[in-house]
C-alpha cells in the first residue's frame, strides 16, 4: 500500500486522499504530484478536477479508494498519467494513447500551427504520425486539407486509425518507411525520433515510451537525415527537432535545396520546429 495509505483509510475524504496521494507521488520523484493525483482520482470518480474541489469533504467508499490506490501505485512507478488513463488531450481533440506510441506533447502542436497556414486544399503528410496527433488535429481544424499520416510501426498506425474512426476524421493512415510509395505532397510535417543514443531521459520516457520512436543514432539525426534526403520535389517541410539541433538541421535543409529557413520556439523558449521552403 502506498505511503500515506494508513491516513487515507482512517479518513478517506477527497481532500485527505489527494493530500496523501500527492505526498506519495512527490516522494517517488514525480514532477507534478498534486496534478497527477487529481487526474487519477477524477478518473476513478468519473468527474472533472473542479468537482474534486467542490466535493473535498466527500468520503470515498472502499472500492473507489482501492481503485485510486492501484492507479497511484502505477504512477509512483513513474508510468505516465496518459498511459494510465489511456488518453491525452491534444489541441481540440482527445486521443487514445498507449505504449505503442509516444505521448503527444504540447510542443508538437507547433507542427499543427504550421499546417494551419497552408493554402486551401493543399495536400500534407504527417511523417511519424504515432497516435495520429498532428494529422488528426490538422484535419479537425482545416477540413479542406488532404491529410495523410504515415508511420513505420504497424502498431502505431493501428492506433491512429482507431483514433481517426472514433473522431470521425478522414485522414489516410498508412504504414511505410518515411515517404516510400507515397504520392507527391505540397507539405511534409514530421515528428521523427531525434534523441541521441545514450541520452539520459526521465523515467517516464525511458521506461515506458517506445524506444524506436525516440532514438536516432549517435547524434539523434539519423532518421531526419534520411527523410531530408527523400524530399526532392517537396515544396515545404516542417520538422520537430531537439533544442540543440537547429544549426545542423538547417544545414541539411539548405543542402537539399530549401530556403527561407525558419526556426520556431516552444513555450519554454527552445528551438523546436524548423521549416524550409523551395
Amino acid at each position: 500500500m502506498p505511503d500515506g495509505a494508513a491516513t487515507l483509510e482512517r479518513r478517506a475524504t477527497i481532500r485527505a486522499v489527494l493530500g496523501g496521494g500527492a505526498a506519495t507521488l512527490a516522494a517517488a520523484g514525480c514532477d507534478t504530484p498534486r496534478l497527477d493525483a487529481e487526474l487519477l482520482l477524477a478518473a476513478v470518480l468519473g468527474v472533472d478536477r473542479a468537482r474534486l474541489v467542490l466535493d473535498a469533504g466527500r468520503v470515498l467508499d472502499a472500492a473507489a479508494l482501492e481503485a485510486f490506490e492501484a492507479l497511484l501505485a502505477r504512477r509512483a512507478a513513474r508510468e505516465p498519467v496518459a498511459y494510465i488513463l489511456g488518453r491525452r488531450a491534444f489541441r481540440r481533440i482527445e486521443l487514445d494513447v498507449d505504449r505503442r506510441v509516444l505521448i503527444p506533447r504540447p510542443e508538437t502542436e507547433l507542427l499543427v500551427e504550421v499546417g494551419l497556414v497552408l493554402p486551401a486544399s493543399a495536400s500534407v503528410v504527417d511523417v511519424g504520425t504515432g497516435s495520429g496527433a498532428v494529422a488528426l488535429a490538422l484535419k479537425d481544424e482545416r477540413p479542406d486539407l488532404s491529410v495523410w499520416g504515415v508511420d513505420a510501426s504497424e502498431d502505431a498506425v493501428a492506433l491512429a486509425r482507431a483514433n481517426a474512426a472514433r473522431l470521425g476524421l478522414e485522414v489516410r493512415l498508412v504504414r511505410t518507411d518515411l515517404l516510400d510509395g507515397l504520392p507527391p505532397f505540397d507539405a511534409v510535417l514530421a515528428n521523427l525520433p531525434y534523441v541521441a543514443e545514450g541520452a539520459v531521459l526521465a523515467p517516464e520516457i525511458a521506461l515506458y515510451e517506445p524506444r524506436d520512436a525516440l532514438f536516432a543514432g549517435a547524434d539523434g539525426l539519423e532518421v531526419i537525415r534520411r527523410l531530408v534526403g527523400r524530399l526532392a520535389g517537396v515544396p515545404y517541410v516542417a520538422l520537430e527537432i531537439g533544442s540543440e539541433q537547429g544549426d545542423e538541421v538547417a544545414a541539411l535543409l539548405r543542402a537539399a535545396g530549401f530556403g527561407a529557413i525558419r526556426r520556431l520556439r516552444d513555450l519554454a523558449g527552445h528551438q523546436r520546429v524548423i521549416t524550409g521552403r523551395r
